[in-house]
């Protein structure tokens, strides 16, 4: 791996007593999830931005991400600009916690796998801000997700993807799966890819994802306890629709999320 771009080492002695702090404020602002899911987004799960206003959940969904991110020691750095409601916005996938990187932008309704609506807590927090459950290598399942999406999108509420289908490892772009482009042709909607990249120290990161044989609980205990780093958020120029080719519209995403990452390679 180039020297300019592989992770800086984290001193290990800094690890406990960033978790003294971070625990207890991580599980206040879990509470406040809850209560969040519990008071506002499950009386106003169908509120939409109208005029390129966004709704008071949405602006809460948002303020709480960027909070988290802050527990985590993320910083964003917004370049460009999202598009108003409805989008359907690409993104590249190298960490569960990229999820949250964009509700910190935008509140979206997210397509995740199906395992994560059982998880204790979290599938129901999920469930809350509209996430859209898919059981990956079904056919089935995924004609459903479509139909969810287009009607999402039809509605007014904009949604995230990461078509590669699974996070990637070491800064590798995998192929982006272009039947989920139909969602945005059928509605019809614009498409709007998002370039997530890890900063520090002015170096490109690669370690936020998993790591071989890296379970959820090690990753998030290992980014609790990590240095801080900063995350640009790239949106980018829209996608032309090709309702004749779904999969040029999947490589020209793909192409352009590629771009901005190498781009800005320290």
């Amino acid at each position: 791996m180039d020297t300019a771009t592989s992770p800086l080492p984290v001193h290990p002695r800094l690890q406990p007593w960033r978790c003294l702090w971070r625990v207890p404020l991580l599980l206040v602002h879990i509470v406040l999830a809850i209560l969040l899911a519990g008071l506002v987004l499950s009386w106003n799960q169908h509120c939409v931005m109208r005029g390129g206003r966004e709704p008071l959940p949405h602006r809460m969904i948002r303020w709480w991400a960027t909070g988290l991110l802050r527990i985590f020691g993320l910083r964003t750095v917004r370049i460009g600009e999202p598009l108003h409601d409805p989008v359907l916005f690409i993104a590249n996938h190298t960490s569960w916690i990229d999820i949250v990187l964009l509700h910190s932008q935008r509140a979206l309704c997210f397509v995740a796998k199906a395992e994560i609506a059982h998880w204790p807590l979290v599938g129901w927090l999920a469930a809350s801000g509209g996430t859209i459950f898919h059981r990956r290598g079904n056919n089935h399942s995924l004609t459903h997700v479509l139909q969810v999406m287009i009607g999402c999108l039809q509605a007014g509420r904009s949604v995230g993807v990461f078509p590669e289908g699974g996070t990637s490892h070491n800064g590798e772009l995998k192929v982006f799966h272009a039947r989920l482009f139909q969602a945005a042709l059928d509605a019809p909607a614009v498409v709007q890819p998002v370039a997530l990249r890890f900063v520090r120290h002015g170096r490109r990161q690669f370690d936020a994802g998993f790591r071989d044989g890296e379970s959820f609980f090690g990753n998030f205990v290992r980014l609790l306890a990590g240095e801080p780093m900063a995350v640009e958020v790239h949106f980018l120029p829209p996608v032309p629709p090709s309702p004749d080719a779904r999969r040029k519209m999947a490589e020209l995403a793909r192409d352009r999320i590629g771009a901005a990452l190498e781009d800005h390679v320290a």
